[in-house]
This record gives structure tokens, sequence and C-alpha cells, in this order.
């Protein structure tokens, strides 16, 4: 671990990098507005034109909370990627909130969507950075797996096992009426 770097990971061979320290941020950034939206959905809705959708609000800070503790594990990417997901989602809403909004609810909300849209770019680039970083981390495991088929025998034998069995008359697809009087007399017969 270098001097600069105050923070760990779980992973021994692995430093955080830039975008794991953003995607950090944004994961207490998250925790902090999603428990806002928890607390105080009646003054947020009220300061925004949404009166009235204050449950929603509620579940708009639950995921928050959810997205946040995420973006705090050791794989961020797609906590991030869902951050940019919400935030799609929080610009749509409060586009609808400037519908019948006073001269300060438009104005609050016009502030909350630069906000929300600025994050939008954060979290939009964060998410890419993490998703190009995790790719490239995987092809470095060292380990070449390319002769393994997953089959202990080999597909070959795997192919002739599945060969040497009969099906069942019940199981064919084509059944003609011989075949069903053959399965017909084994019903009877069992």
């Amino acid at each position: 671990m270098n001097a600069t770097s105050t923070l760990v990971t779980s992973r021994p061979d692995r430093s955080l990098t830039k975008s794991d320290r953003v995607a950090r941020g944004l994961g207490w950034f998250s925790l902090a507005l999603g428990l806002t939206e928890l607390v105080a959905p009646g003054k947020l809705g009220k300061a925004l034109g949404l009166e009235g959708k204050e449950t929603l609000l509620r579940a708009y800070g639950g995921r928050e909370i959810g997205a946040g503790m995420w973006a705090l594990s050791d794989t961020p990417a797609p906590a991030i990627w869902s951050r940019v997901a919400g935030d799609i989602v929080d610009l749509a809403t409060l586009a609808y909130g400037l519908q019948g909004a006073d001269d300060e609810q438009r104005r609050n909300n016009y502030i909350a969507l630069g906000a929300v849209a600025g994050i939008t770019v954060v979290d939009l680039l964060t998410a890419l950075s993490l998703t190009a970083e995790q790719s490239e981390r995987k092809g470095d495991t060292g380990r070449d797996y390319s002769d393994r088929s997953g089959f202990p025998r080999g597909a070959a034998a795997a192919r002739g096992a599945a060969g040497e069995q009969v099906t069942p008359v019940d199981y064919q697809v084509t059944a003609t009426e011989e075949r069903t009087r053959e399965g017909q007399r084994a019903l009877e017969t069992a």
C-alpha cells in the first residue's frame, strides 16, 4: 500500500484507484441523501413542488441508502450504475414537479435539476471507469482454462454416454399408433 492511500480494500493485492475513491464518496453522499429523503420527505416535497409524493420520496431514500451501502463495498461498479439509473428517475420526477409549482418551488426545482444533472455526469463517468478497471482485472488472473471442457472424461465421452440411453416411449416426440399401443401395453403390464 502506498503512503498516500489511507483507505484499504479487502484484497491485499489491490489498492484503491481514483475511481474507487470517487465511488466511496458517492456512497457516503447516497447515504446522506437517502437519510434526508427518509426523514424529511414532506419538507423536501414541498420545496420541490412534489407535495403528496412523500411515499415516493421515502422509496427513493431507501434506494439511495441501498446504493450507498453497495458503493462502499469492494465491488462498487454495479452500485454506481444503479445510481445512474436512479438519477434518470430523479430527473424525470423533478421535471414532473415543475408542473403546477409556484415561483419558489420552480426555482428550487431548477437548482435540484442542475445538481442532479451534474451528479449524473459524475456517476456515469465513475461507473464507466470502474467497469473498465474491472474488465481489465478479469484478464489478469494468470490462469488459462482454454484447454478445459468442464466434463471430467471429456466432451466426447459425455456425448457417448447420452447417446447410449434409450428414450422411453412416453418421451418420444413423434408418437405413432404402434408406439402408443406399445406404451399402453407396457403400462398395463406394470
